[in-house]
This record gives structure tokens, C-alpha cells and sequence, in this order.
């Protein structure tokens, strides 16, 4: 690791801050977290919703046992922000999981980037926090830190000219900043936003109740994403799709996605 800090400040930006203090980077009492790369599956030919086949021919290029949002892999990715309100899990019978995150590379191999919240529900609450991950280690949590749902969170992920990278997310509703920058040799072939169901003790969670996600406005290598919907995908857990994002919005950079097999409606540009 080249450096860690944290920086509280009043506004969250998606541009990287100068660093005055030291950093805090630490695991939060709970369970062990990582974030797979996407568990590629068939594209259904229909949406699969909790009543069974919904008959509705399904939009979007992709499917995943654990991703679902939109993913760009035409080209070398140096650099992608995004920005995502938390979103609010429901209470279940069990433990169940969810994570809002940008990242790059994991789409269609096996090293990822990434950093973003997580939003879950077990031994009785709702746990949030934020976190950064290189694979192949598991999550860093940031503690420290707080997050809550209906924060206004913002990241951003770029190559230095080192060659190392910086990872930044941020807290608007809290006023708090963190950026830390690492080594990472993956080959930048995809860049995404991405609601997952992360990984528990090897084994990809039950997806949490998380409602609604607002991805927006999002970025890549600097520019617009110009984000189709077969850049999108669903997540299907057990043959029901449990998580769908919405079409892009007007401006193509950014989408809603929400738990359920329902498409939602684009957020407003």
C-alpha cells in the first residue's frame, strides 16, 4: 500500500482532495464481506419475477447470480465515478445482504477494484457502512465513518501516472472523505455500477430487501458513459430475478435499479 487518509470535509466531491490527516482503515464487528467478480448467467428469455415467468421479453444484455446494474467492456478503463444514494434495507427472517458499488474490471475476469456502501440485515438490524476492496482480499471496511440511508454518496477510481490508483468515496450528507491509493495490475476492461448480493464465507448472500438505488450521474475515463440498455443487467437467485435496473435515464448516465423483478422508472437527468 502506497498511502491511506481521510479527510472530513463539509461537501463530498467526485474530484480527488488534497489529504492533511491521517487515516483510519479498519474491519467493523460483523461478518466477513467480499465482492465477486459477476457470476455470468444465460440471458432469460423472459423476466422471472416472485410469481413465476412474468412473459415480459427482458431489455437488458446480462444476467447474474450477484450483479445486477450496468457494465460498460468495449474498452480500457483508467477512471470512473459514480454517485448513489443509500438506499434502506427491509427487515427479513434471516441474514440477507446488499452493496451499492463502482468499480472496474471483474464484468469478464477475475481481478476488480471497486469501493461503495453496504447495506444489510442480520442478527436482528440494519447495518450500513463504507468500504473499499482490490481482489483478491476481501472488503476494507471504513470505519470511522458513518453512513445512513438517504446519504449522498460519491466515489471516483483512477490511474495514476504511476501506475498506482487512487480510490476515493465520499459522504455528502455526513461531510466526510476517504481516499486511499494502491497497487492494482488488473487490465481496466470493464467499468460498472453495480447493486450486489456480496459474498459470505465463500458463498454468494441472499440479496437483502434494499427498495430503490439512484445511480447518478456516473462517468467513464472522464466522459459521459453513454450507458444502452444492453450495457444492463438482472440478478436471479434461485430462478427468481430479485433485483432489475431501470433504462438508462435521458442523459445516459445514469439509472434506478430496484429489488424485485418490476423495471423501474429512469431517475430525472
Amino acid at each position: 500500500m502506497v498511502s491511506v487518509r481521510r479527510i472530513a470535509c463539509g461537501l463530498a466531491s467526485m474530484a480527488l482532495l488534497s489529504a492533511t490527516g491521517a487515516g483510519v482503515v479498519g474491519t467493523a464487528a460483523g461478518p466477513l464481506i467480499s465482492h465477486a467478480p459477476r457470476i455470468a448467467l444465460t440471458v432469460p428469455g423472459t423476466s422471472h419475477g416472485h410469481g413465476g415467468s412474468s412473459g415480459s421479453t427482458s431489455p437488458f444484455g446480462w444476467a447474474s447470480s450477484n450483479w445486477s446494474g450496468y457494465a460498460l467492456s468495449s474498452g480500457t478503463y483508467t477512471q470512473v465515478t459514480a454517485a448513489w444514494t443509500v438506499p434502506t434495507v427491509s427487515p427479513s427472517h434471516g441474514s440477507t445482504y446488499s452493496s451499492s458499488w463502482v468499480g472496474i474490471d471483474g464484468f469478464n475476469n477475475s481481478d476488480l477494484i471497486q469501493t461503495g456502501t453496504e447495506q444489510d440485515y442480520y442478527q436482528g438490524s440494519a447495518h450500513y457502512d463504507a468500504w473499499w476492496e482490490i481482489l483478491p482480499a476481501a472488503e476494507t471496511v471504513i470505519t470511522g465513518d458513518p453512513v445512513s440511508p438517504g446519504d449522498q454518496m460519491s466515489a471516483s477510481i483512477v490511474k495514476n501516472a504511476s501506475g498506482t490508483w487512487t480510490i476515493t468515496i465520499a459522504d455528502a450528507t455526513q461531510g466526510w472523505t476517504f481516499s486511499t491509493t494502491q497497487t492494482y495490475s488488473g487490465p481496466g476492461s470493464s467499468a460498472e455500477w453495480i447493486q450486489e448480493a456480496p459474498t459470505i464465507g465463500g458463498h454468494v448472500a441472499t440479496l437483502a430487501n434494499y427498495g430503490l438505488a439512484t445511480f447518478n450521474p456516473g462517468t467513464a475515463n472522464g466522459i459521459n458513459p453513454g450507458l444502452a440498455a444492453v450495457d444492463g443487467g438482472v440478478m436471479i437467485q434461485k430462478r427468481v430475478q430479485v433485483s432489475t435496473p431501470s433504462l438508462p435515464d435521458s442523459d445516459t448516465d445514469g439509472f434506478n435499479v430496484q429489488y424485485g423483478s418490476t423495471i423501474p422508472a429512469a431517475p430525472g437527468s
